[in-house]
């Protein structure tokens, strides 16, 4: 068989940079890649990561490309990023970022090139199915940084064209393997912010790029009445404490917005807790569609513990997903990823949130 020609999506990280070294010492041809996603005009600063990935691709002898994929960044992660603020929901950008970009616009620059398959430095496991021919997506070893979550959208061409190197180690030994190796990125610490956003201030974000001022409102609570004034209603999200500015004698949350009227509804946190929920744009793994009722472990969010459901599939490609018991502050626009055990079943986009 012919050494397969890998292209490592690198990003100037430790995880990137050892799966590149991991890819090359497992005998692929490899070369490093980097799109560049945020400009200096969308970030305010000039963002070091390209030139971190291109040292690390220099010390391991690989070529290096940089791809300009900024305008598509723009309109396919940020855009959708803000429409979706603007509607009420709470988007996952990183998920749209894979699904159309890392996992997509790189790999068909890679495809292009001649390469087999690309490699990034996401925790999570793919195996192919030998009595299917699917490909299924497993969680990674290091429970405490699996990225299954994040990847559940990627479909069958994607998967099968990806590799995952550091699937089956912990954090700790891929720090090591970096510092061992003598990488730039060794001790560089994890980015824990939207990468376009990373002062964490979202709304400003969106104030700065679009030009708009999102207007000042009411807070309301759970019987209607007026309890205070909000700083625009995109600045909330469900289940929110922190920064509402208001005293009711005990804690109170974000339980509800609408957008239309501009109002934040706050109460008690026994108001965030619904037991089921609609959503759509699915993608299964182990099958193409869900034709019958399945039982799963279902989690609403990246740090939520999935918990036992039932999925029900429904008309225009729609699925109800209904818990055991009652679940904390389920958000439309989030992902909600079904599991069993460690195999990825599916995931969809929520919706609408049911009693």
């Amino acid at each position: 068989m012919a050494e397969q020609k890998a292209l490592i999506a690198m990003s100037g990280g430790v995880d990137s940079s050892v799966a590149a070294y991991l890819m090359q010492q497992a005998g692929y041809d490899c070369a490093g890649g980097t799109m560049l996603l945020c400009d200096e005009a969308l970030l305010g600063y000039t963002p070091t990561g390209v030139q971190d990935a291109e040292s690390v691709a220099n010390r391991l002898g690989m070529p290096f490309y940089a791809f300009p994929q900024t305008e598509d960044f723009k309109k396919l992660v940020v855009n959708a990023f803000i429409k979706s603020y603007e509607l009420g929901d709470t988007p996952n950008p990183c998920i749209e970022c894979n699904k159309h970009l890392k996992f997509s616009a790189f790999l068909n620059r890679a495809i292009a090139l001649g390469y087999d398959c690309i490699a990034t430095g996401h925790y999570a496991q793919i195996q192919k199915d030998p009595a299917t021919g699917r490909y299924l997506l497993y969680r990674a070893a290091d429970r405490a940084k699996d990225q299954s979550y994040f990847l559940a959208g990627l479909n069958q061409h994607q998967l099968s064209h990806t590799r995952f190197p550091l699937g089956g180690l912990s954090k700790e030994q891929v720090r090591q393997i970096a510092q061992e190796q003598g990488f730039i990125t060794a001790k560089k610490r994890d980015s824990q912010d939207i990468c376009f956003i990373p002062d964490g201030d979202y709304k400003a974000f969106m104030e700065r790029y679009t030009g708009k001022q999102y207007p000042a409102g009411v807070f309301l609570d759970t019987s209607g009445k007026v309890v205070g004034r909000h700083a625009g209603a995109v600045g909330y999200t469900l289940g929110q404490r922190k920064g509402l500015g208001i005293a009711m004698g005990e804690p109170v949350y974000v339980c509800s917005k609408d957008m239309e009227k501009n109002t934040v509804t706050v109460g008690s946190d026994a108001h965030l807790y619904r037991k089921a929920l609609l959503a759509d744009s699915w993608n299964f793994l182990p099958f193409a569609e869900l034709n019958a009722p399945i039982r799963v472990h279902a989690k609403v969010r990246y740090r939520h513990t999935e918990q036992p459901a039932t999925v029900y599939p429904m008309e225009n490609g729609y699925a109800k997903v209904e818990f055991d018991e009652p679940q904390r502050a389920i958000t439309t626009g989030q992902a909600v990823v079904l599991y069993d055990k460690d195999m990825v079943i599916g995931s969809g986009t929520i919706r609408q949130v049911l009693p």
